[in-house]
């Protein structure tokens, strides 16, 4: 699965079904943008983040977000693969 397919049809997600369903949508939108502007590959970044999430505490949820799973380490997103 390509995300950079998702990101060039921006517009398409102007109608997401719901108002929650747009809430999730931007919010995971928002995540992706934020790990690529932080040089981590947004692919590899989704793909730990899904692994790890099932048995991670909820208390502790902000240690998913890009810049704590790959701290100062752009190509840290090689070794997550």
């Amino acid at each position: 699965m390509r995300l950079s397919k998702y990101f060039d049809r921006r517009k398409n997600y102007l109608f997401a079904g719901s108002d929650t369903g747009g809430e999730r949508a931007a919010a995971i939108y928002s995540l992706l943008g934020s790990a690529k502007l932080n040089g981590i590959d947004p692919e590899a970044y989704l793909s730990l983040v899904l692994r790890r999430i099932a048995d991670h505490p909820i208390n502790r949820v902000a240690d998913l977000l890009p810049w704590n799973l790959f701290p100062g380490n752009a190509h840290a997103t090689e070794a997550a693969l």
